[in-house]
């Protein structure tokens, strides 16, 4: 457990929702959310993973895009369904939506940090102690933006041409992205080169 004084800035592990917590439905290379929560697949390692980081004291928080709604392809009832479904099977503390379009310009939209400022803001959040966790470019560029470390979950969809920066950690699972997490975080909090 983080040795923390009450009040003080704790820090935080955001993750991706699609791609990372739950399988991204995968077309043409390039990764959807599930359209249903019959559709929706927690990926094996999300639950013992993430309980290891609650049990160490961080503060767990899903930050997801979800342009579809405005793109009018699926409705917000089926994306707050899924998100339910993921908190009841996983120890988040938050769980924030982006629901814009590119086209809104808004600072919530990955990779704008504002879903990941809001959250160190609501809870008292040490962003330079934090982790992004993400499976694209987006996830990983919110992440630096915000003051995080970040680890990037898979192969990046081949989205390599659009890496601004490189992510802190490349790993294959959550399991080991949470094993990397544990081995850099000090018994203040601290976050080690």
């Amino acid at each position: 457990m983080l040795d923390r004084d009450r009040g003080a800035s704790r820090p935080a592990v955001f993750f991706d929702r699609d791609g990372v917590l739950n399988r991204a439905v995968v077309r043409d290379g390039r990764p959807f959310p599930p359209a249903s929560v019959a559709l929706l697949e927690i990926v094996p390692d999300a639950e013992a993973a993430l309980g290891k980081l609650h049990r160490a004291g961080f503060v767990l928080v899903c930050v997801t895009n979800q342009p579809d709604v405005a793109r009018g392809r699926q409705r917000i009832e089926e994306v707050q369904a899924i998100n339910a479904a993921i908190r009841r099977r996983l120890p988040l503390d938050d769980l924030r939506v982006c629901y814009h379009d590119n086209l809104d310009q808004c600072d919530c939209r990955k990779p704008a940090p504002g879903m990941l400022v809001a959250s160190a803001r609501d809870h008292d959040l040490d962003l330079s102690a934090s982790v992004m966790v993400g499976d694209r470019w987006s996830d990983i560029e919110a992440g630096r933006r915000a003051g995080c470390r970040t680890i990037l979950v898979g192969v990046g969809y081949g989205e390599e041409n659009r890496w601004a920066v490189e992510p802190d950690a490349r790993v294959t699972s959550l399991a080991e992205a949470a094993a990397w997490i544990l081995s850099r975080h000090d018994s203040q909090g601290e976050l080690k080169p």
